[in-house]
């Protein structure tokens, strides 16, 4: 989807359902309440995705997004979360083997949990919600910028051009997504989870939530990598063994890389901490891990080809 390349933007990372901390930054950045939204006379924002799960506030912070999108004020883009919320409700073709395009697995129970908690006594609010996930698109782009949740692969988007109306979501696509091996299931894999690397044989790594996995996050803008440690982008690393492990030629023709000549980009997605700053001159991740008591982010973007890391703007989500 196309978004004006002649206005200024400021795009914020992952809500989580912090919809307090959510106002407080908008406030920062000069927006004004007015008969009931979030607006400002000269700029717009771009929410990248995530607005769901985990934080204490998540119908709130629904009900902000949608009514700025809905009023010219804002646009969002799709985050994982909300792809699994839809994912969870859609029955999976049968010959998937699944019940669900979603698996109803203890981990994306876990994951959906608070959200399905605190919309218990609002059933018609949350299936309007739902619909309106079909109308988020997957990206948005223009001649300057690119936004996407966790990664920008031009082979994958090229494809979804052709196969989604402003690359939004339809229910043939979102039942393709229950087949593993599927365009669908892998494009939005990609586009909303990033790349990965399987672990060296024999490792798993455990989330802090307790799930098990033999994968890790990788980076997708790393040039010459020579070890597993120089790929790793998540928040709990590797252990020192298997980060000082090279990587074969085979390894490193499969990473995936987002060139440092390509327009600025925006991702969330990645639990990010520390002070926010670019990650390259033309690649950010807004995600800074709000609804873990880190701080919830957002970027002023006018004209500029090169990001500058004076234009980050921020609240600490007090505990």
């Amino acid at each position: 989807m196309i978004v004006d390349p002649e206005r200024s933007y400021d795009l914020i990372g992952d809500v989580h359902g912090c919809a307090h901390t959510l106002t407080h930054l908008l406030d920062q950045l000069g927006y004004r309440r007015h008969a009931g939204v979030w607006t400002h006379a000269r700029r717009q924002v771009i929410f990248l995705g995530d607005i769901i799960d985990r934080g204490p506030r998540i119908r709130e912070a629904l009900h902000l997004v949608h009514d700025m999108v809905e009023a010219g004020q804002a646009h969002c883009i799709m985050g994982n979360h909300e792809f699994n919320a839809l994912g969870w409700f859609t029955p999976a073709p049968p010959e998937s083997g699944k019940a669900f395009v979603r698996d109803h697995t203890p981990r994306y129970e876990m994951l959906l949990r608070q959200t399905f908690e605190q919309f218990e006594r609002y059933a018609d609010e949350w299936q309007a919600f739902l619909a309106w996930f079909m109308e988020l698109p997957l990206f948005l782009e223009n001649e300057r910028f690119r936004v996407v949740h966790a990664c920008w692969d031009n082979s994958v988007i090229d494809r979804l051009r052709e196969r989604l109306s402003e690359g939004r979501l339809d229910a043939d696509f979102l039942r393709e997504a229950a087949f593993a091996d599927a365009f669908a299931a892998k494009a939005l894999d990609r586009l909303l989870r990033g790349t990965d690397m399987p672990l060296p044989a024999g490792l798993t790594l455990t989330s802090a939530e307790g799930f098990t996995r033999n994968f890790f996050r990788t980076k997708f803008w790393e040039e010459n990598p020579r070890t597993y440690g120089d790929v790793v982008f998540q928040p709990d690393g590797l252990p020192e063994q298997a980060a000082r492990l090279p990587l074969s030629e085979s390894q490193k023709s499969r990473l995936f890389l987002y060139g440092p000549d390509d327009p600025l980009l925006f991702v969330g997605h990645y639990w990010r901490s520390g002070v926010p700053a670019p990650i390259r001159h033309n690649l950010a991740c807004l995600d800074y891990s709000a609804v873990k008591y880190g701080k919830l982010v957002a970027y002023r973007l006018d004209r500029e080809t090169r990001l500058d890391p004076a234009k980050f703007v921020w609240v600490n989500v007090e505990r």
